[in-house]
């Protein structure tokens, strides 16, 4: 049974229980209802009438789509001959999340208002117009169905005003005089809405009248292009709609407008506006933590083979204050616009509705395909095999081999995302443009911090050990972790693109590794290098080229490992939490070292599985080895640029984030917690 549908069943059941428990003579509502008309009634003309509701403390009554549980409001009227009443106007709601289920609710005081037409020839007499009204009335834990027969005597002429009418008025969203256009997936329901662009919005939401039609409960993500606002909501179910007619709440104090759809085109792209979290720290703290998260990434396993780049530049800066300085600024400007070029083609990507997140370059099998051949060029100059200037050790440093460096490190180290740094990168993608550049731009400064440092600090650089020919040998030996980097990258084209891709890609690094041996044996006799070059390299480039497509073949998705657990979707998530047990749901990707790190030391361990059979626990992974929209979606619902990302769900909980790095014993207690 689907989620929606067992929510709706079980909701359902437990009114009926509470409708045999509340018995036909139940004395007081605990919702109390009164029925107001706004003046007298005038022939020819509207009439406005209003149903009060005031509910008790810890009470509350339900919008006419009372979201995953719950009904709303029915009306039965009893008019004079020819009098007809229209359509009820609410106010707008208010959200309410419990477990896994979102309702639309009013908790406090709130008014319906009904215009009703008066007929021409209506008698000039005093008549009574009454309701038969029946609502749900809930707390936190119980729901009691409650009716109610209201009337009020309406005199012809005129009449006094109620001057409480001008504040529930105020209240109903006013409906835009355009309609709205939306489109449907089978996954997403898109809305366009009329909105101008100079209309203020904090913390938007919209609320669907169209009952069974989107999740309620999932996160909407929201961008503004022009005078459109667009409204990206998860469906439910296989519902369609021609028309839907909702609110737009725009703020949290209730604020809102009402608007009508039809299908139509809608517009993509635009800039991303909500979806921020309410509790998003302000920008000083982000800054701060994407400059301590750029810092720590140097120290991370992910980063561990571009030091080697660095450790040369470092003991090369040893040799004056001058160069040093060079050499300190020229790095940290690779480092920062490497940061920020991926910065702006990410939110590029993501303005053009690309589900794009952190470390989006190593989903794409030709760029990995390209930082295999530069990790095997980098390998071989390391063992000596030829000279690169930029980088070779042999030679004078310079600011380029520098600034160079500085350039990769940051395009190989940037995947990573560790402490501090998750919640920085994530604002960064929900943030205006301008503040997401600004922390891409502290993360850049915080990576290349210690260089930096090390070129400004004369007492730090002289802690290096002096230039001299130890570094030849140095150089050999870091060809080691470059190599093993080449062989990382050699197993990731493989997930990526299946054996057949991975066996071309060698092929084509082994054609570089042999043009680059021609190059070093004739630089060290003072030939030409480029024509050998290009007439060994190019032939097995072209054949690359056209066989690498012809190759492609993604492999099937991870074995499922100790824990077997359960492939991610919003679905099979929200079914796992409606079961009543714990969840415990990570995302990874093969690309990731410290997601590889973090299962090898805690999750795929034999204590773990366990602990988590004992404790009745279900394990859930998204795997983001490859581009996935619906784990990115969820990774920014979250607030997270990138993996690794681990979420905890108690039984009948809120989910909560858990420290990227974990430890042995951590899932074990966590699981011992939950028994």
């Amino acid at each position: 049974m689907p989620h929606f549908a067992f929510c709706r069943l079980w909701a359902g059941l437990i009114l009926l229980f509470a409708l045999a428990l509340a018995g036909p003579a139940r004395a007081q509502n605990n919702i109390a209802a009164e029925l107001v008309a706004n003046g007298a009634a005038q022939p020819g003309k509207p009439l406005e009438l209003a149903l009060h509701f005031r509910p008790a403390e810890g009470w509350h009554g339900y919008w006419v789509n009372p979201g995953d549980a719950g009904y709303g409001l029915t009306l039965d009227w009893q008019l004079p001959l020819g009098w007809q009443a229209g359509n009820p106007e609410y106010p707008v709601p208010h959200t309410l999340k419990i477990g896994p289920l979102m309702n639309h609710v009013y908790k406090g005081d709130y008014a319906v208002l009904v215009p009703v037409q008066v007929p021409r020839d209506a008698a000039a007499t005093p008549v009574t117009v009454r309701v038969k009204a029946q609502w749900l009335a809930c707390t936190d834990t119980i729901c009691v169905p409650e009716r109610a027969e209201l009337s009020t005597t309406i005199h012809p002429g005129a009449g006094l005003i109620d001057s409480r009418f001008d504040g529930w008025r105020a209240a109903i969203p006013a409906l835009l005089d355009q309609p709205g256009r939306f489109a449907q997936t089978a996954d997403r329901l898109r809305i366009a809405i009329p909105l101008p662009a100079a209309m203020a919005l904090s913390q938007p939401h919209v609320f669907v009248e169209n009952t069974e039609l989107i999740d309620y409960a999932a996160p909407q993500v929201f961008r503004r292009k022009g005078d459109w606002l667009i409204a990206e909501l998860v469906r439910k179910g296989g519902g369609q709609a021609n028309e839907i007619t909702g609110i737009l709440r725009t703020d949290e104090s209730g604020e809102g407008v009402r608007f009508a759809a039809r299908p139509g085109a809608v517009p993509g792209g635009g800039t991303l506006i909500a979806a921020v979290p309410a509790n998003l720290p302000s920008l000083w703290l982000l800054l701060i933590g994407a400059l301590a998260g750029g810092l720590l990434l140097n120290i991370m396993p992910c980063v561990f083979p571009i030091l080697s780049l660095k450790a040369l530049s470092l003991a090369r800066a040893g040799e004056s204050a001058a160069e040093a300085r060079r050499e300190g600024l020229a790095y940290t400007a690779g480092v920062v616009l490497a940061c920020l070029g991926l910065g702006v083609l990410l939110l590029a990507l993501r303005a053009g509705g690309e589900q794009v997140g952190w470390a989006f370059q190593l989903q794409e099998p030709w760029v990995v395909v390209a930082l295999l051949l530069l990790a095997v060029a980098i390998t071989a100059n390391f063992a000596g095999l030829f000279e690169l200037p930029t980088l070779s050790i042999t030679r004078d440093g310079k600011p380029g081999g520098a600034f160079a460096t500085g350039l990769l490190a940051a395009f190989v180290a940037t995947p990573c995302t560790g402490p501090f740094m998750a919640a920085a990168m994530g604002a960064a993608l929900l943030l205006p443009v301008a503040q997401g550049l600004l922390l891409f731009a502290a993360l850049g400064l915080g990576l290349a911090l210690p260089f930096l440092l090390l070129g400004f600090v004369p007492p730090l650089r002289r802690l290096l050990p002096r230039p001299g020919a130890w570094m030849a040998r140095f150089r050999q030996i870091l060809a080691l972790p470059m190599g093993l980097t080449a062989l990382a990258l050699v197993w990731l084209a493989s997930r990526l693109g299946g054996t057949g891709f991975m066996a071309v890609a060698c092929l084509a690094a082994i054609g570089l590794v042999l043009a680059l041996w021609i190059v070093g044996y004739r630089q060290r006799r003072g030939k030409a290098v480029l024509a050998p070059f290009l007439a060994v390299f190019v032939p097995f480039a072209l054949f690359a080229a056209i066989a690498l497509p012809a190759a492609f073949s993604p492999p099937d998705k991870a074995e499922a490992g100790l824990l077997a657990p359960k492939d991610f979707s919003v679905e099979a998530l929200a079914n796992a939490r409606a079961s009543g047990r714990p969840v415990f749901l990570w995302f990874t990707a093969d690309w990731c070292v410290t997601c590889k790190v973090n299962e090898r030391v805690a999750i795929e361990r034999e204590a773990t599985r366990l602990a988590f059979d004992k404790a009745g626990i279900i394990a859930m992974r998204g795997d983001w080895t490859r581009r996935d929209p619906a784990i990115t979606h969820f990774l920014t619902e979250q607030g997270v640029a990138g993996v690794p990302l681990y979420l905890w769900y108690p039984a009948g909980g809120e989910g909560r984030q858990l420290p990227q790095v974990l430890t042995p014993d951590s899932l074990v207690r966590l699981a011992e917690q939950a028994e």
